[in-house]
């Protein structure tokens, strides 16, 4: 059980700090900021998809009940959650580093709109948290507690991860929402077109 637990932990805690910096990149104020913490989250994002590429390849590799066939196992959750985040959040997170890359000589100018609104969409920041939410079942087996065995807690405990995820959807969508609209130039409008028609 111990070492079972030593694997999956740190694949775990890859993708919590993950999902924590992904969370804080719209609230940055400056292009030096951004840029430096979306280099940190790609390090994380590819270091923890290396890990769960690894523990799942590894327990198929295995065959019994070795410790990292038990991870495995665990980890089959977060094995969508992890591919959305190789297809979608890693491309995204790049371009976001090229673009405030651009400001990259004159570091103290503020992060504009637009790139708020892309730090902010929730293709970066959802698959990193939904990922890392779907290592705590595994987690909390891999400690003793399992939560599929008796089905008075698989239904709540199931309806609160879904829940989860709907509200972080929402949340970035929201949030995405308004910095995209920010992110919008300001037109004008036609003083004719606001008065009233005379004929």
């Amino acid at each position: 059980m111990e070492s079972q637990l030593t694997i999956l932990l740190p694949v775990a805690a890859v993708w919590l700090a993950a999902g924590v910096v992904a969370d804080g990149l719209p609230r940055l104020r400056t292009t030096c900021l951004l840029r430096r913490r979306t280099g940190w989250l790609l390090v994380l994002a590819l270091t923890g998809v290396a890990l769960t590429a690894t523990v799942l390849g590894a327990g198929l590799l295995s065959a019994g009940t070795a410790p990292v066939d038990r991870a495995a196992a665990g980890l089959t959750l977060a094995a969508g959650p992890a591919l959305v985040a190789t297809v979608c959040s890693l491309r995204r997170i790049r371009r976001l580093r090229a673009g405030a890359g651009a400001f990259v000589s004159a570091p103290g100018t503020p992060a504009p709109h637009g790139l708020r609104a892309a730090a902010a969409h929730p293709l970066i920041g959802l698959p990193l948290q939904v990922t890392a939410l779907a290592t705590v079942p595994a987690v909390i087996g891999a400690i003793g507690t399992d939560l599929g065995a008796d089905p008075g807690v698989t239904g709540p405990a199931i309806t609160v991860g879904a829940l989860a995820v709907i509200a972080i959807g929402v949340r970035h969508a929201l949030r995405h929402s308004r910095f995209a609209e920010r992110a919008q130039p300001n037109v004008p409008r036609s003083a004719r077109a606001a008065s009233p028609l005379h004929v």
